[in-house]
């Protein structure tokens, strides 16, 4: 009998067992995390693909002594996700504190390539 460690209802975690789960659920569960995985993975790669992008605007950026942050295109940026959040039915708070997180990393990349 295989036991495994889950998060229970509170946080805290339990135990339980493979056996003790439907082979119905357990095949449920499989095809969910499986799409969970995938998109996770899309995710990863399109961010690696924004951030080849953000690159080139930061070597565009310094070779024309521009500075590496834009609040101006910031803020629409945030606008206009939180808006995209809405109709998808995410939190926008949460589509905004990604957004300042990925931005964070861009200036900070622009920073880095500015003073190379």
């Amino acid at each position: 009998m295989k036991h495994t460690e889950t998060e229970g209802t509170d946080g805290t975690a339990a135990m339980s067992t493979n056996d003790d789960i439907d082979e119905s659920v357990r095949a449920e569960l499989t095809r969910l995390r499986d799409s969970i995985d995938n998109i996770d993975a899309a995710v990863v790669h399109m961010l690696a693909e924004r951030f080849k992008c953000t690159q080139q605007v930061g070597y565009l950026k310094a070779a024309h002594k521009l500075p590496p942050a834009d609040p101006a295109r910031e803020a629409r940026q945030i606008e206009r996700l939180r808006d995209l959040a809405e109709s998808a039915k995410l939190d926008p708070a949460f589509a905004e504190k990604l957004l300042n997180f990925i931005i964070a990393e861009v200036i900070r990349h622009h920073e880095t390539i500015a003073r190379s």
